[in-house]
């Protein structure tokens, strides 16, 4: 499922090629998504898309008439290919440019979903209530210690909970908790404030790192395949069950948390 990094890296590929460009022609091949493609989307034709940002894993592009609102899903991705391109079979959206360029919407899953929205974006029911971006100043020790006192949840559950912070899927968790030295099953309320003030800078790093990653290995997403090079990353625990781990050499774990796979390292994390 594309994170938050992924997100980013993909909203940084291909905002270049729709700054500035005017819509000429959105192309609806099938509303079947998580929540079917609104008859309004049609409202975009005709206007200029002047600007684009990401809120936790949705990706904005404003006009001045309101606002096209992207999500991948667990398996979408993004390419912008000449309008002539033969069709995916799960290339369910395209948005054709001015440019003579044309944006495709591919999600085998049906998981994404593409939304128009009218008025503040920010007060859409999907993006009100959610809790601060992982790498903004609103998220410090101080706010995950509020949203931890008390909790007897274990603490990565507290983390991919979105009211709480957004963004912090399950790789970034597994690998934030290994490099602050956390347990993932310990109880969120008996996390010391250190390791939270720890934590913190961890799920800033690795996140910060992995984009910058994205960033210097994007293949631009004006291709075929549209797959950027994220893909290519280091991990230290994720997806690592058996293996030594990277700092003590003790064998990486596999447990399973809230239905997703959590990998720790038992020596390295108390």
């Amino acid at each position: 499922m594309p994170e938050l990094p992924e997100v980013e890296t993909t909203l940084r590929g291909v905002s270049p090629h729709l700054i500035g460009k005017r819509v000429r022609e959105v192309i609806v091949r099938d509303k079947r998504l998580r929540w079917p493609v609104p008859d309004t989307i049609h409202e975009l034709t005709g206007c200029r898309i002047e600007s684009s940002m990401r809120r936790a894993k949705y990706m904005l592009f404003g006009t001045a008439k309101g606002t096209l609102m992207l999500h991948l899903g667990m398996s979408g991705n993004l390419r912008v290919l000449p309008p002539d391109t033969p069709w995916k079979k799960h290339d369910h959206l395209a948005i054709t440019l001015d440019s003579g360029k044309q944006l495709r919407l591919h999600d085998p899953r049906r998981f994404g979903a593409a939304l128009w929205l009218e008025g503040d974006p920010m007060q859409h029911a999907l993006l009100k209530n959610l809790g601060p971006e992982p790498l903004g100043k609103a998220f410090t020790a101080a706010h995950l210690h509020a949203a931890c006192k008390g909790k007897t949840a274990a603490i990565k559950q507290v983390l991919m909970d979105a009211h709480v912070v957004v963004g912090v899927g399950n790789i970034y968790a597994s690998e934030a908790l290994f490099m602050a030295g956390i347990n993932p099953r310990k109880a969120a309320g008996k996390v010391t404030r250190p390791q939270l003030e720890k934590l913190v800078k961890a799920i800033r790093k690795v996140l910060a790192a992995s984009i910058k990653m994205g960033g210097t290995t994007l293949r631009d997403f004006v291709n075929e395949s549209g797959e950027p090079g994220y893909f290519k990353r280091t991990l230290s625990v994720y997806d690592r069950a058996g293996e030594p781990c990277r700092v003590c050499a003790a064998k990486v774990k596999r447990i399973v948390q809230g239905q997703r796979s959590t990998f720790f390292c038992p020596k390295c994390q108390r």
